[in-house]
């Protein structure tokens, strides 16, 4: 890394010692550098990203109006967000997904792929618009009752907006008269919006009508077949949990209109939980209290621990399904007799926007956010001085830190924004930083007029303040990960 910082950092020092042409900015919100020849820079300069040009409208911070679209505003992850402008209510229990959640929603996205993909699962999408004749055939049409969006097309066919998609998928696995047994375990899944028409949509993101979800769907040769499946599946949303920093509970449950013979939910404890969970102390027993009676207090597993009660946020579910839904819709392949079988089932949910939204709710503090690590926004955010400050004349080299730790730090690249709005106080921006939790603020003040320039370095997820040379900077900030 010392040779990008060596051919970098002399062209910051000429800035101080004269006169540039202002860079003009373009439409992307990013500075555009006024080109210069090649005795001056060695490699093309990467545009910056700029505090005032992302969209994240100042009016959106006043989260005391039209209460009717709000709903209950006495959850910390949905106020934060609203004041943040991370979100903005549309329709009861349905939100606009601003850039900035966007960006992390994507990153969640990444991360869900590469934990099912690395078990084998496959991606695809299906309709959202589903007919009403599938789920007619499985009889969850009058089961599902007043959850279900549905509408009519003009020739009055009967359909309804998906909020699962055991049908749909059952039978695209049906229509595939090929199937073999060698083609199994096959893993289909899909991230996509869902719709659920919630009595009462609460909690912001927490509990809407219209969510994000990524729901996996797994075909199998046998019962055996299944329950290994279905175990990778489990271990696979705990290996999820723990690279986002989330203790996550893995409870039974009951399987509900999904159908079944086995459920687990996975739990992220939360006193705003909706959810009840009995835990033991003594041993691995922990089940939604839907399964368990809540007066009983002793442990049915291992007969001697104590059953604690506590709250719980469901931010993902799985379900043995065995052959209630290839049965119906006559999902077979072919076995090594050449003989058609129906193959055992399972399927598997995880609600993105709410796993996201849990995440704030329970990382957050009451002033700010924080995000996971790997799903924040941005990751650096650099302060220059107010202009006209005795300080100011080091401004010019805060866009040039940037640069520096995009060139040092590879997987930085699109992850570090300037905070232009010199017109307000270091202390302005540095309070609009902790609440939108960037999870590293540099300030470029006076420290970087000393021989060896310092940096003030505020890690907010831990609260920690550093003086750090570039050097330092960047051997922290190398330590980054980012997906």
């Amino acid at each position: 890394m010392e040779p990008v910082v060596h051919q970098v950092w002399p062209r910051v020092l000429q800035h101080l010692r004269r006169t540039l042409t202002l860079p003009q900015r373009s439409h992307s919100g990013c500075v555009e550098h006024n080109a210069v020849t090649a005795t001056t820079h060695s490699r093309p300069i990467r545009p910056t990203l700029l505090v005032s040009r992302l969209y994240q409208p100042s009016n959106l911070r006043d989260v005391g109006q039209d209460s009717r679209l709000q709903g209950e505003m006495t959850c910390k992850s949905q106020r934060l967000m609203q004041q943040a402008g991370l979100i903005h209510p549309s329709n009861p229990g349905c939100y606009y997904y601003l850039p900035a959640t966007v960006r992390s929603m994507e990153k969640l996205v990444r991360v869900i792929d590469q934990e099912m993909q690395a078990i084998g699962g496959q991606k695809l999408d299906m309709p959202s618009l589903c007919s009403a004749d599938l789920w007619k055939t499985s009889e969850r049409w009058d089961l599902m009752g007043k959850e279900l969006f549905r509408l009519k097309d003009r020739h009055e066919g009967d359909y309804c907006l998906g909020p699962t998609h055991e049908e749909a998928v059952t039978t695209l696995v049906a229509h595939q008269a090929t199937l073999s047994y060698r083609q199994l375990p096959l893993l289909l899944y899909q991230i996509t919006r869902k719709f659920r028409d919630e009595p009462k949509p609460k909690f912001g993101l927490l509990r809407g009508r219209e969510f994000y979800m990524k729901d996996m769907y797994s075909f199998d040769v046998s019962e055996e077949a299944a329950y290994e499946t279905y175990e990778s599946v489990c271990q696979a949303y705990t290996r999820l949990f723990a690279r986002l920093g989330l203790h996550c509970v893995q409870v039974q449950a009951d399987t509900g209109n999904i159908g079944g013979t086995l459920s687990h939910e996975f739990q992220l404890p939360a006193d705003i939980g909706e959810d009840r969970l009995l835990v033991c102390g003594n041993c691995s027993f922990s089940a939604n209290v839907e399964t368990v009676s809540s007066e009983r207090t002793d442990c049915p597993q291992c007969k001697t621990g104590t059953l604690v009660e506590s709250k719980g946020i469901e931010v993902g579910h799985t379900f043995y399904l065995g052959k209630k839904y290839s049965q119906i819709f006559n999902a077979t392949f072919s076995n090594a007799q050449n003989k058609p079988c129906v193959a055992e089932m399972g399927c598997y949910g995880l609600g993105v926007t709410r796993i996201l939204a849990a995440a704030l709710e329970v990382m957050s503090t009451e002033e700010g956010i924080r995000w996971p690590g790997l799903l924040a926004p941005y990751q650096v955010c650099v302060l220059p001085p107010k202009k006209g400050s005795k300080v100011d004349g080091v401004a010019a080299l805060a866009d040039d830190l940037v640069q520096i730790l995009e060139e040092a730090v590879p997987c930085l690249r699109g992850e570090v924004v300037l905070d232009d709005r010199t017109q307000m106080t270091v202390g302005k921006r540095l309070k609009d930083a902790n609440i939108l939790g960037y999870p590293y603020v540099i300030v470029v003040g006076k420290g970087a007029l000393e021989g060896t320039p310092r940096f003030e370095m505020i890690c907010q997820q831990t609260d920690e303040t550093m003086f750090l040379s570039k050097e330092g900077l960047i051997d922290l900030l190398g330590r980054v990960e980012t997906v």
